[in-house]
């Protein structure tokens, strides 16, 4: 029953983004997710679709040109990094980071077109990269993308960005900081004490768009009894804003043993996240809500916390 389906985008295409066996982003990050939906079965309960390479045109809703040239050179070589040192360049990184476009860009479409009731994608949510740079592991910002193509595509011009990765969605809030129309909700640990070093309490977005943003730092430490806390208020803001489209970018680098964070969530915090803004999805926006995986560094901890997202999202209790 096509409204009410679940569309996962898996396969060997979107694995091809990571930077190498070893590195915390690595291209087997997928496949660690994908064993434990084949393990739990749920693998049989949802719609399973192929990657899909993105355009330039695409690309370019959020990327300026030249960043786009400069990823393509470099894609050719293979050599050097797309930002200041966090990002290299390998050959190929163009068509991977354009499939996690076109592969988000796809569920998307599946979603407004009422295809299915929401869809996931485990490789995505690159919520770093500038318009004009990579930074963080972040090639092409996808979260970024589909917010100006919900808007230039679909119309859809109030739209609920809620990040639970532990680093700050910053790619994306400076891109919109002074956007009215983009509801930004993000719990992060604290700046203070992790990587990209932003996401304070005061930054509220600027000119017409204060009060809009809502960034929530989490101290070091913090478990599932202070998400859950800190969760409503959140909720109560994404509630208020009567979003058009929700996007949930849910990090699982904020589980307890993820090796270059802090914080120590189970995935009870995952699955409630994707419960409580599915209900909001069906309250103002038709159910329309899209799931990207984002960061999460200990593969144990991503397979369990994506997984309980697409339960989350199919329904199912734990």
């Amino acid at each position: 029953m096509a409204g009410s389906t679940v569309n996962v985008y898996v396969g060997p295409a979107l694995a091809q983004y990571g930077f190498g066996e070893g590195h915390p982003f690595g291209p087997d990050r997928m496949h660690a997710f994908w064993k434990r939906m084949v393990e739990t079965g749920l693998d049989k309960c949802v719609e399973v679709r192929e990657p899909v390479k993105g355009s330039d045109e695409q690309i370019l809703a959020f990327h300026t040109a030249s960043y786009l040239d400069k990823v393509k050179k470099q894609s050719q070589t293979g050599s050097g990094y797309l930002d200041w040192g966090d990002t290299p360049a390998f050959k190929g990184v163009y068509e991977a980071a354009a499939t996690v476009v076109g592969s988000v860009l796809a569920a998307l479409h599946d979603v407004v077109s009422g295809d299915c009731g929401q869809a996931f994608v485990p490789i995505a949510g690159l919520h770093h990269a500038t318009r004009d740079s990579a930074a963080g592991f972040c090639v092409f910002n996808d979260c970024g993308v589909a917010i100006e193509t919900l808007r230039q595509k679909y119309g859809k011009r109030r739209v609920a960005y809620v990040d639970i990765d532990a680093h700050h969605g910053d790619g994306v809030f400076y891109a919109f900081e002074d956007d009215p129309e983009l509801i930004f909700v993000d719990l992060h640990e604290d700046g203070r004490y992790l990587y990209p070093g932003t996401g304070f309490a005061d930054e509220t977005g600027s000119g017409a768009a204060r009060g809009t943003k809502l960034n929530i730092p989490m101290p070091p430490e913090a478990g599932d009894e202070t998400f859950f806390r800190m969760w409503e208020s959140a909720e109560r803001f994404i509630d208020k804003a009567t979003p058009e489209f929700i996007v949930l970018q849910c990090g699982a680098d904020s589980l307890a043993g993820d090796p270059i964070t802090h914080l120590r969530y189970t995935e009870a915090a995952h699955r409630h996240a994707a419960k409580r803004l599915k209900m909001l999805a069906e309250r103002h926006c038709g159910g329309k809500l899209l799931a990207l995986g984002g960061g999460g560094y200990n593969r144990d901890n991503l397979a369990r916390a994506w997984t309980a997202v697409v339960q989350s999202l199919l329904g199912e209790s734990a």
